[in-house]
């Protein structure tokens, strides 16, 4: 990890750490409503994908499908969704969100749409641990 690297409180507060990838830690947003996955690249001082050097954003990409992979095995959604937005949080950080149509947001965004429903603790622990063995075997 990069020493000066610090996870953002407002990402740290709504998540749920499930590891570690070579550049990314990967957390679980804590919403029942939807599987969403983040990657935070260890990266201080990061916001935009272009502020990482090539090496960097090329291993991202493959973090990004890998995840989305994991994201697939996990939930089989209709749909995976990919963003980098960070207007409310201006770390780096990469939203990968399995989307059915029988969601409550769908078609839109999940953003802003409703109230986070964190998980019950042994899903959220349930979750936590298929996706970890999922990323550990990629």
């Amino acid at each position: 990890m990069q020493p000066d690297f610090a996870l953002d409180p407002r990402l740290a507060a709504d998540t749920v750490l499930v590891g570690d990838l070579a550049l990314s830690c990967v957390l679980l947003m804590d919403d029942a409503r939807f599987p969403w996955l983040i990657l935070v690249p260890r990266r201080a001082g990061a916001s935009e994908i272009t502020d990482l050097g090539a090496t960097d954003a090329a291993d991202l990409w493959d973090e990004i499908r890998i995840a989305a992979g994991v994201m697939q095995a996990l939930s089989r959604p209709d749909k995976v969704n990919v963003a980098a937005l960070g207007n409310v949080v201006a770390q780096l950080h990469v939203h990968v969100v399995g989307r059915f149509r029988s969601d409550p947001a769908w078609p839109g965004p999940v953003w802003g749409h409703g109230e986070r429903r964190p998980y019950p603790a042994h899903a959220r622990a349930q979750f936590v641990e298929r996706a970890a063995a999922l990323f550990a075997a990629a």
